[in-house]
């Protein structure tokens, strides 16, 4: 697993390096959010803590590049990204195709049109607070956990499970009961 991973973030430094050169930063408002990316090194140190590989199914709300998907597929049979921005999307498939990552999965939605509940693994890096339309479905449809990377817009709903820090970031793990 670990040389796979190494690929992955191999091809993502370098994606990540094609911005630097053109004087750029990789990140943007995508119109429908605001996409940065997530340190490879953190998400996967965050899966292997929460035991990713006992999975079968891993949601990415709002999947970016791509890079967390690819991630997961390393440890669940099933890994699948929703995003909206065509480019991101792009993107992520050509990344998958590159790395023959085939239980990786992208699609273009709206991620309020998916049923979350047939997923073990809901994951978020939130650009905004979770709560009104966000927190309502997840109260409604999350069945399994549902894991927030980043210090900012935890759920004000749903049982926080666990919590930890990998080299200062936050990840905090929540399932639907409600407190």
């Amino acid at each position: 697993m670990n040389e796979e991973f190494d690929s992955i973030k191999k091809e993502y430094s370098e994606y990540y390096n094609s911005f630097f050169r053109e004087g750029n930063l990789p990140l943007r408002d995508t119109g429908n959010g605001f996409w940065g990316p997530a340190v490879s090194d953190e998400i996967f140190e965050a899966f292997k803590k929460i035991k990713l590989h006992e999975c079968s199914s891993f949601l990415d709300l709002g999947s970016g590049d791509g890079k967390v998907v690819l991630i997961a597929s390393l440890f669940c049979r099933n890994a699948l990204g929703i995003e909206r921005d065509k480019e991101l999307i792009l993107h992520s498939m050509r990344m998958k195709d590159k790395l023959k990552r085939n239980n990786a999965v992208f699609i273009d939605k709206d991620f309020f049109e998916h049923d979350l509940s047939k997923h073990d693994v809901v994951f978020i890096y939130p650009d905004r607070p979770i709560s009104g339309n966000l927190e309502g479905k997840l109260l409604r449809e999350l069945k399994g956990k549902l894991v927030v990377y980043g210090h900012h817009f935890h759920p004000k709903q749903l049982r926080r499970e666990n919590n930890f820090t990998i080299n200062g970031t936050y990840v905090g793990i929540y399932s639907n009961q409600r407190l």
